[in-house]
């Protein structure tokens, strides 16, 4: 089928054509031209009319124009030169010769285009539902992947395909679920593993605890006391006291005999009895957080399972807490295994994290612990073996440096021009023309783009299958839900009235 004709200057990146019949953007194109076969995506369309220009004011004028000009209608558009299909997709070294003629790209060409290794379904093509769009899973495992998109988009439908896709190859998935929206769901490719924010001070570095403590960095006694105290505990546990000491205790024991309160005769140190006052208050405010007996959280981590942090009950202080020990530790770790050589023991440490709200752990324009660890595996997790999926309803709050390691994309619906810009500038592939069709997007429709993918693309997101927790709430229907029960039972207690004799 022709679609239309190359038409003024061509370039190697893109054409413009004029055609008679109105395609759609997205559809994927070929021009045949020096023995080359190229692929194009329709990226821009105008209908316009050369009687009908702007510059006619007259409105009788424009209306009798109007009757008689039909004919004067055309149809331009722009095609984005994406490569040669029978040469890998790279790109041609010579222009389309205007005059060429654009065809609609065949069904066996699309399959093979998303004919992939180690493929991730994601959907069909927008515009041509009967060819399914594979990406390639290998890197988003490595190079990392953000999901992005306005509230009520499809974010969460998508998040639920990928993980279900990803289990189909038994990733080990760990999430960060910010909302408890995954803890009760249901994969069909994979079991739910519900991990409790539960943390044995033992495992946590200085600056993390300190940070827990509230001692600020300018309160420089209180922070010598506590590194003295922080010490102290750390060579008690390691010289083999028991692992159900609780390392705070130790710490809050050291403290007391240092403070001099044992002491009748001995002067009171104020700064250290704040020291002890601020674990007191601490041990209180994280009473459920803390537990002596408690694993490294990344023992906890099982394979072919989503393995879901539920942090709903937490606040954000403690998430980015949270995020930055378990990320420190998971690149320990794998860095420690890769020292040994073994490529075996590496790819076993191997875990695939998804940071639901994204804007929370890794804002924009202040400073946060889980940022920095968000920011270096971002660096460097694909070196060991850790990926990342940045997912968030306000990209343009999302830390710019984060959000351009993420070399794969999935963007829904987005209508801010501020967010547009944001990840604009944030990702090398992603065009002004794909940028403005963007707010036009349906909800459940997305572009996707970056290395799992060999080309931009339109696509239809899947239904998930299984059972998750991200939809919008049923409000209205629930209440009216009960004002049904209430009339229900007023009737009810009516009926039994008249059935006992009484009436009204």
């Amino acid at each position: 089928m022709v679609v239309g004709i190359c038409v003024g200057e061509t370039s190697l990146s893109e054409v413009t054509f004029i055609s008679d019949k109105m395609p759609k953007v997205g559809e994927y194109v070929t021009i045949e031209y020096d023995g080359k076969k190229v692929l194009g995506m329709i990226e821009n369309l105008i209908r316009g009319n050369d009687a009908l220009n702007v510059d006619i004011n007259d409105f009788k004028a424009i209306q009798k124009i109007s009757k008689i000009g039909v004919e004067d209608n055309y149809i331009r558009g722009k095609v984005k030169i994406l490569g040669d299909v029978n040469d890998n997709l790279k790109l041609p070294r010579t222009p389309v010769l205007p005059g060429t003629e654009i065809h609609l790209a065949d069904k066996d060409v699309l399959e093979e285009i998303f004919k992939v290794r180690n493929p991730i379904k994601l959907g069909t093509l927008v515009n041509q539902s009967d060819v399914d769009v594979n990406v390639e899973a290998n890197p988003i495992l490595s190079r990392h992947l953000a999901i992005l998109a306005m509230t009520g988009a499809g974010k969460s439908n998508t998040v639920s395909v990928l993980i279900d896709q990803l289990l189909s190859y038994s990733v080990p998935i760990f999430v960060f679920d910010m909302h408890g929206e995954y803890v009760g769901a249901e994969f069909p490719n994979g079991d739910v593993n519900v991990i409790k924010p539960k943390i044995n001070p033992k495992y946590m570095e200085f600056y993390e605890i300190k940070k827990l403590m509230n001692i600020p960095s300018n309160a420089v006694i209180q922070e010598r006391h506590f590194r003295e105290a922080f010490n102290y505990a750390t060579d008690e546990l390691s010289s083999g006291t028991e692992r159900t000491v609780d390392f705070l205790d130790l710490m809050h024991d050291y403290l007391k005999a240092k403070s001099g309160l044992d002491d009748e005769e001995s002067k009171i140190d104020k700064a250290v009895v704040d020291v002890m006052n601020k674990i007191n208050d601490a041990k209180l405010k994280y009473a459920k957080l803390f537990f002596p007996s408690a694993p490294n959280i990344i023992s906890n981590i099982k394979h072919s399972h989503v393995n879901v942090l539920d942090l709903s009950q937490v606040d954000e202080y403690v998430a980015s807490v949270l995020v930055s020990h378990i990320l420190r530790n998971s690149l320990q770790r794998s860095k420690e295994a890769a020292r040994s050589g073994n490529k075996e023991d590496l790819l076993k440490n191997s875990v695939f994290f998804i940071l639901e709200e994204a804007h929370i752990l890794a804002p924009k324009k202040r400073d946060s612990d889980s940022k920095r660890w968000i920011q270096r595996v971002a660096r460097e997790g694909r070196k060991f073996g850790l990926g990342l999926c940045l997912v968030s309803q306000s990209p343009k709050t999302v830390d710019h440096d984060a959000l351009s390691q993420m070399n794969n994309m999935i963007i829904l619906r987005l209508v801010e021009p501020e967010d547009q810009r944001h990840v604009q500038s944030a990702s090398e592939s992603l065009s002004q023309d794909l940028v403005n069709q963007l707010p036009s997007l349906n909800v459940g429709e997305a572009v996707v783009l970056g290395l799992m993918s060999k080309v931009p693309t339109l696509v239809k997101i899947d239904e998930f299958k299984g059972r998750s927790h991200g939809d919008d709430m049923d409000i209205a229907s629930y209440f009216a839900s009960i004002k049904q029960k209430e009339a229900e039972e007023l009737e009810r207690m009516e009926q039994e009235t008249l059935d006992m004799g009484y009436d009204y």
